[in-house]
């Protein structure tokens, strides 16, 4: 099973459409008895939350978020986290949209405390 993802921080390894999270986009996790949240921003994001459970390397969750033209949205996303071979960690997301129609999947990564400043 990967580790706590309690402080770690991710980032969309590519853009998706305008108006959902990109590669500037920023992910701080926090995790603690099954229970894990965080909070996002960056990019067309100027706000976003998630909040939801984690059983072993699999997370579900649902999210809210506040885009840059202050139209708001929300969904639901599956995603299962992997070790990636430098220690970091992957997570693999499948999501939907609650609020419109749509979905899709998307991967983040872990970014490092150098590749976080950029």
């Amino acid at each position: 099973m990967v580790r706590s993802l309690d402080g770690l921080v991710f980032a969309p390894v590519a853009d998706q459409a305008p108006g959902q999270v990109g590669t500037r986009t920023r992910f701080t996790y926090h995790e603690e008895d099954g229970a894990v949240w965080a909070e996002y921003a960056g990019g067309d994001v100027v706000r976003g939350h998630l909040v939801g459970t984690r059983a072993g390397d699999r997370l579900d969750f649902r999210y809210v978020q506040l885009r840059t033209d202050g139209s708001t949205a929300c969904g639901h996303c599956v995603s299962s986290a992997v070790a990636l071979p430098d220690g970091r960690v992957r997570l693999t997301e499948t999501w939907r949209w609650e609020s419109r129609p749509g979905g899709g999947t998307s991967v983040v990564e872990q970014v490092t405390d150098c590749a976080a400043a950029h």
